[in-house]
């Protein structure tokens, strides 16, 4: 939203006042129905310090406040829609029944405004726009689907079978952590007491040995000074940085980009990012494909669900080939994410006249993929957990018992 400046002249006297609005057209139609006189002039400026502090303070806390809905209800919300739609009863009636039956208040709100803006002209996927973060772009994708194939039924129920699978991923994600989720608050636990606690009661001794400490030792004393000195500020500290990184995110493209290109280059969570989104993208690509929709449009809509910038960015360059008059499979093969096999399956579907059908498969084989990287996450976990868990024993072995060993020997060479 950009601030404008609108002069108006009313009863003698000229005033100015301040307001955002996304255009100068639609500035002046605000300010005509806010403010009584006549407008002399309206121009583009810089809000106030003050307006400034106090937007970054409002869009501060809706950030906060601002969640995602419940699986559950948002499945269930999407199973209904579908069959009433299937039924044929009206969308705006569809809508407006099913928020009155629910009893979260987050979807009764999203579900009203819904059937509202239907109700005043918008289409469907216009009003979702505005809940993008609480429905997520995978809905809006599908119901995008529905609008343009015309069996917004089917589309719905193919959007809850896709959000009961990621969230049956979900569960399974979190069975596998489970084990050394636990495994390392329990040595969290036991490292905080033993700084808490033990440290401090060998701190007295080495400090009688008036010698150079060891490594281990200094980084140990570091952290009990830190952990008992500080400690609160170091949790208020993480925690204000914490909320400020999750803003910048939210409310930055580049720091957002950065932050997704990074996810991608990590140990596991990158693979994780890549299969999921290429399952989605090749799913919603090949059911608009098969539905009659051009395939630069089709790529346009499958695009658009994906949450990762770096990803997003590259297969938009494939849409960008198409338009140019490149087939797919060459603007698949320059983005560098599709492996051999599937850019000649895709270049086989084009030239046979079954791209959907291939696509299909396409989509099987990523969906496999994805599957097999969650069912063997607790295995990819596991030397990582045993890497951290040998460092805090060898800090803590180190640490405490060198200096015990430097001071036994030097009390039997004074023998």
């Amino acid at each position: 939203m950009k601030y404008f400046e609108a002069t108006i002249f009313a009863k003698g006297k000229k005033t100015t006042h301040g307001l955002y609005a996304e255009s100068k057209k639609e500035a002046h139609y605000i300010a005509k129905i806010k403010f009584s006189g006549y407008i002399l002039k309206i121009i583009e400026s810089s809000p106030p310090l003050e307006d400034q502090i106090n937007r970054f303070k409002e869009n501060l806390l809706n950030n906060l406040r601002k969640k995602k809905l419940k699986q559950d209800s948002l499945i269930a919300a999407v199973r209904q829609l579908a069959v009433m739609a299937n039924a044929g009863i009206s969308v705006h009636d569809s809508l407006k029944e099913i928020a009155e039956a629910t009893n979260d208040k987050t979807l009764n709100n999203i579900l009203s405004t819904i059937a509202e803006d239907i109700n005043s002209g918008l289409s469907m996927s216009q009003s979702m726009e505005n809940f993008r973060y609480e429905l997520g772009n995978l809905t809006l994708a599908m119901v995008e689907l529905g609008e343009k194939t015309g069996n917004m039924s089917e589309s719905l129920h193919k959007l809850a079978d896709m959000l009961e699978e990621i969230r049956r991923n979900f569960i399974k994600f979190k069975k596998a952590m489970a084990y050394p989720r636990n495994v390392m608050i329990a040595m969290a636990v036991a490292f905080t007491i033993l700084i808490s606690y033990v440290v401090p009661q060998f701190k007295a001794i080495f400090e009688q040995l008036h010698a150079e400490l060891p490594l281990p030792t200094k980084i140990l004393l570091f952290l009990e000074h830190l952990f008992n000195t500080y400690g609160l500020y170091v949790i208020a500290g993480l925690a204000i940085s914490f909320f400020t990184f999750r803003y910048l995110i939210n409310h930055n493209q580049q720091i957002r980009y950065k932050w997704h290109q990074f996810l991608l280059k990590m140990y596991l969570i990158g693979n994780i990012i890549l299969f999921a989104t290429l399952n989605r993208f090749t799913l919603v690509f090949s059911e608009l494909v098969r539905a009659g929709i051009p395939i630069a449009e089709a790529l346009e809509t499958s695009i658009a669900m994906i949450d990762n910038l770096p990803l997003k960015e590259k297969l938009l360059n494939v849409r960008g080939t198409v338009e140019k008059g490149g087939t797919l499979n060459d603007g698949l093969a320059d983005t560098g994410l599709f492996e051999n096999m599937i850019i000649q399956m895709v270049s086989a579907g084009e030239s046979s006249g079954q791209l959907d059908a291939m696509l299909d498969k396409v989509n099987d084989y990523y969906k496999m993929r994805f599957d097999a990287i969650i069912d063997g996450l607790s295995e990819a976990v596991e030397p990582i957990m045993l890497f951290m868990i040998a460092g805090m024993v060898i800090l803590l072995a180190l640490g405490i018992f060198l200096p015990m060993w430097d001071m036994g020997n030097a009390v039997q060479g004074r023998r």
